[in-house]
């Protein structure tokens, strides 16, 4: 049996996410992970908040709280949202947890030893106001590559490139917003990046065709520009601190300059990807305390280092912003702990048991809001807290992975979401359950009939329904998940297209047994809905499944199989209404609250 390892990217601390985050990572792993359960694979699904960095800083000041109380605050509602919202986490852990402390200090020791860190004196944005050196975020400007002006010292949000605070044009404050900085020089460790640009790339050519497009290119696009040494420490407090550890010499036989680090941290995208890695050391530890185990009884590594790994199939989802910082700057890590390079260049694995590489990223474009980008301070844009007070989690998890940015950014507009889910899921999935179970009720004692004989349409019926299945099937594995929902509303289609045709309201009055048989293979029908619909609307798929007298979550059905799921003489129950329509007036009410299309400027 194959394993799968799923992780979502690290949803950022500070503050409540958007429909966007949802889109470029969280719901689409949640959706594979479900499905892959579903077919007996044992899944572990792993995501955690990310806490460390510049933003948690500034958010906890804002608060007027300790960094540690509003991440512990802060990751409690990340958490309760993702639940409400269906999401199917094996662990939802923190990346400022005493696991990601140990294992980023014993990677970047090993990567000391190895020759793979170096010291480098650097010159940082010192802020005169705020009395502090600034770390990358904490510096805005605009960007030299595109001129967006409000480019983070890290990384430019409109063009993806990665920055240095000294190449921003007009620098400021992000604390204070004062222009009076200057640069001062401050003692860093570096990730030299750079001597493993020709195994990144011999790795990363080999995903082609494999990866998506959008992953493979802007990772070459990384290595074609130039694959720079990068910086791991910044001048901050809440972190994971460098100097917490007994280091060892590197090949030249020497320590770090401990008393020149004091009161720095790792930066946050060394910390962050290891959390995924500690994110499911904590599952196992939290599993074994459940249990009355000790944890050393969980094998958490079976998951992530060879060659007890060997049968784990790793996948990682993102945003397309994050896509650097998982082909790059994290592969960096991996390979650096687990081999060592010669002199002439030469590479060797040191290690019998080195840590695996992601085997599939899904990567991901924006969904924006009406074309323009969600946004907190002006009230644009619909957030996971205020989603989930309009409408239940079905109705966004199903718009959302029908409408997922694969190949390009997506809009999320209102009329556009209404009309869809008014059409897919009221019209043809909720009618569809709702007829038939009515129907049953009323004229069959509520029960699955046993009489009669498939005939000539049944049969056409169960060959189209094998065929979308297996499609349906294919495109999940292949985690395509636009292709993924529209093979699943077809197969709703054919339900109605097959009730329609089959009429047994008609056919009760002149051949009961064709009427019995319509009704059975549309009852089963409605359990093979319940079933493959369970990834995408789980909530939904659950009351559907109970209604038929299924259990849920259930068991990804055969194509051979797939109207033979019901034994005749099972009691059903016709559910509430499934699906309401949203009206016109709850969609103006909402554009009102939100916001909607800017309005286009008209000439004077």
């Amino acid at each position: 049996m194959p394993r799968i390892l799923i992780t979502s990217a690290l949803p950022y601390i500070n503050g409540i996410k958007h429909l966007g985050t949802l889109a470029g990572s969280m719901l689409p792993a949640d959706v594979y992970a479900r499905f892959q359960r579903s077919r007996g694979n044992e899944t572990l699904y792993i995501c955690a908040t990310d806490e460390h960095g510049t933003p948690t800083e500034l958010a906890a000041a804002e608060a007027g709280v300790a960094p540690s109380d509003f991440c512990a605050e802060m990751h409690k509602v990340q958490y309760d949202l993702g639940r409400k919202f269906g999401l199917s986490w094996d662990h939802f852990g923190r990346s400022s947890s005493p696991q990601n402390h140990r294992l980023t200090q014993r990677f970047a020791q090993t990567l000391w030893e190895a020759g793979f860190i170096e010291e480098r004196v650097t010159q940082q944005v010192y802020s005169l106001a705020d009395k502090r050196f600034l770390p990358d975020r904490y510096v805005i400007g605009t960007c030299p590559h595109c001129g967006y002006t409000a480019a983070r010292g890290d990384q430019c949000e409109n063009c993806t490139r990665v920055l240095d605070p000294a190449d921003l044009i007009a620098p400021r404050s992000a604390i204070s917003g004062s222009t009076e900085i200057e640069i001062r020089d401050s003692k860093h460790l570096f990730l030299r990046q750079s001597l493993f640009a020709p195994k990144l790339r011999e790795w990363i050519e080999g995903k082609k065709g494999e990866w998506p497009l959008l992953v493979t290119s802007i990772a070459l696009k990384w290595l074609d520009e130039g694959l720079q040494d990068r910086g791991i420490t910044r001048d901050l407090a809440w972190g994971v601190p460098v100097n917490a550890m007994d280091w060892g010499a590197n090949p030249e036989g020497k320590l770090p300059d401990l008393a020149g680090l004091a009161d720095k941290v790792f930066y946050v995208w060394f910390d962050a990807p290891i959390e995924y890695i500690a994110a499911t050391w904590e599952w196992a530890d939290a599993v074994a305390a459940e249990a009355g185990l000790e944890p050393q009884d969980v094998n958490w590594e079976r998951w992530w280092r060879l060659p007890e790994a060997s049968d784990v199939t790793y996948v990682e989802f993102m945003g397309k912003d994050n896509v650097p910082f998982h082909t790059v700057g994290f592969p960096c890590t991996l390979i650096g702990v687990n081999e060592r390079r010669d002199g002439e260049g030469r590479w060797s694995v040191v290690n019998n048991s080195p840590w695996k590489l992601v085997d599939q990223l899904k990567g991901f474009n924006w969904l924006d809001y009406y074309g323009g980008r969600f946004s907190t301070s002006q009230g644009r844009g619909v957030f996971m807290d205020t989603a989930l007070e309009l409408l239940p989690p079905d109705y966004w998890r199903w718009w959302i992975t029908a409408n997922v940015p694969e190949s390009q950014d997506s809009s999320f507009v209102w009329e556009q979401f209404q009309a869809q889910i008014n059409a897919d899921l009221a019209d043809v999935l909720g009618n569809f359950v709702n007829r038939i179970l009515k129907f049953t009720e009323t004229r069959f004692d509520g029960a699955v009939p046993a009489d009669g004989l498939d005939g000539p349409l049944e049969q056409k019926l169960a060959k189209d329904v094998a065929a979308k299945l297996a499609e349906l099937t294919e495109h999940m594995e292949a985690r395509e998940f636009r292709k993924s929902t529209t093979a699943l509303r077809q197969l709703w289609v054919l339900g109605n297209q097959y009730l329609t045709e089959a009429a047994p309201w008609t056919a009760l009055k002149t051949d009961p047994a064709r009427a019995a048989v319509a009704v059975r293979t549309g009852l089963n029908l409605v359990a093979l809905f319940a079933k493959v619909s369970e990834p995408f609307i789980p909530f939904t798929a659950e009351i559907i499944a109970q209604a038929v007298g299924e259990s849920f979550p259930g068991r990804w059905p055969q194509p051979d199989a797939a109207l033979d799921i019901l034994p005749p003489g099972r009691p059903v129950k016709a559910p509430e209404v499934l699906f309401r329509k949203i009206e016109d007036d709850q969609v103006a009410e909402w554009i009102a609250r939100f916001g909607g299309a800017e309005p286009v400027p008209q000439p004077a």
